[in-house]
């Protein structure tokens, strides 16, 4: 692969051998204010890692809700996504990965830029797709105090949670269906599994809203529910409840 070599080379030289300034320097430490009140606004399952350009290491300046400690040098598969961030006019990138253990990731990375227009900075937001949905919503919604301080309707956020519910819910049994790999007969059930694995079912009268969805009875959606329990208790039972 010498040809990629010599591109981080190449940028390397670009990023790395310019006239570094003071005002470079504090506009990066500027933006480390930006990296605590990204995680402040979308929570605990958000990851926020602020990267200095203006060294051979790209080095991390700060980090938030991520295991990656200041200091430590920017992982090669970062480096190569830098590499295509320069080629994209609005200098930002926004693309889905994984983890090590195979969990989704929502990734964004927005390239910044002194006033002359040199990238000295890189912040990288990555945002896990695997937690669980009433974790999700307990970091969008005030806490009580919050709610009284900012006199917010009850009404108002019941709404709120209901469309996020249904939402979620249209979308999973969107998907499902349209996976070829679900048996029709299966896809019920695992749409029940999923929303389970999700949470929606902590959030009330979502059995009612999902046995409407799929024109099933709530007898049904407790059945799967249960078994989907049982699974997780003990993989090798064999149920034999049907619906």
């Amino acid at each position: 692969m010498p040809a990629e070599s010599g591109a981080i080379e190449a940028l390397s030289y670009r990023t790395d051998n310019h006239a570094v300034g003071q005002q470079d320097l504090e506009l990066l430490h500027l933006y480390g204010g930006l990296v605590d009140g990204l995680v402040e606004m979308f929570g605990k399952h958000c990851e926020v890692v602020l990267y200095s350009l203006t060294g051979p290491d790209r080095a991390i300046l700060k980090a938030s809700n991520s295991c990656q400690q200041p200091g430590a040098p920017m992982a090669e598969p970062l480096v190569q996504k830098l590499l295509e961030l320069q080629e994209q006019p609005a200098r930002s990138l926004t693309y889905f990965t994984q983890n090590r253990l195979g969990a989704p990731i929502k990734s964004s990375l927005q390239l910044l830029c002194n006033a002359q227009g040199m990238a000295v900075g890189l912040l990288s937001i990555y945002f896990h797709l695997d937690a669980p949905f009433h974790e999700l919503m307990a970091d969008f919604m005030p806490t009580p105090q919050v709610a009284r301080r900012a006199e917010v309707s009850p009404e108002n956020f019941n709404n709120n949670v209901e469309e996020l519910v249904t939402l979620t819910v249209e979308r999973t049994i969107e998907a499902i269906n349209a996976d070829a790999q679900v048996a029709n007969n299966a896809k019920n059930k695992q749409i029940v599994t999923t929303l389970f694995e999700k949470g929606i079912f902590d959030i009330k009268d979502a059995i009612a809203m999902v046995s409407s969805k799929l024109n099933i009875s709530k007898h049904t959606v407790y059945l799967y529910i249960r078994q989907k329990k049982r699974d997780d208790e003990d993989p090798s039972l064999n149920h034999q409840e049907t619906p």
